[in-house]
């Protein structure tokens, strides 16, 4: 197992997702695929996507009957959207750092009008990676004014993975109209 999987979907997205609305969802980075299970027995749309053949391979064999939620993609080249959600797992903090500004950009243009992006962000200072970390104010950079933070919350350090140990948190950004 990488020190990413989690081996389980997070107890703050299985409490995040109680009472929401059915919506298209895109999971991108998708790794083994807990949380494409939990979206899909929530009654959401799933579009999960990952460019690593040894993800895909893992999602598709934990994933069973719902296999066919994943592909092979790149987000930056993604064809499919907008999206209701876009969902943050240890996506952005495996890419490199001068490649955030363009992740930014896609997200906006993925994200439907009234849309949200919601997820975990890895918030270190140590200039080494990946994972590579970012800083509160980066975070506040990259939403620009595509979004506005409706929801910001450090990361129970029993919820977070060992990699990632009392340096989570969890946001949500809400895209403007």
């Amino acid at each position: 197992m990488t020190p990413w999987d989690a081996g389980r979907a997070p107890a703050k997205l299985i409490q995040w997702l109680q009472g929401r609305s059915a919506a298209r969802v895109l999971i991108p980075g998708c790794g083994t695929g807990y949380e494409v299970r939990l979206f899909a027995e929530h009654g959401h749309d799933v579009l999960a996507i990952d460019f690593s053949d040894a993800a895909i391979d893992a999602a598709q064999r934990e994933l069973g009957s719902l296999s066919g939620l994943v592909k092979k993609a790149d987000f930056f080249g993604l064809q499919d959207g907008p999206f209701d959600l876009v969902y943050e797992r240890a996506f952005l903090c495996a890419l490199p750092r001068a490649v955030w500004p363009r992740w930014a950009s896609r997200v906006a243009e993925l994200v439907r009008a009234g849309g949200e992006l919601a997820g975990f962000f890895y918030i270190d200072d140590d200039p080494r990676g990946p994972p590579f970390g970012v800083s509160r104010e980066r975070l506040n950079e990259l939403r620009g004014k595509a979004f506005e933070l409706t929801e910001d919350r450090a990361l129970p350090v029993e919820q977070s993975l060992p990699v990632f140990q009392g340096k989570e948190i969890w946001q949500v950004w809400k895209r403007r109209l």
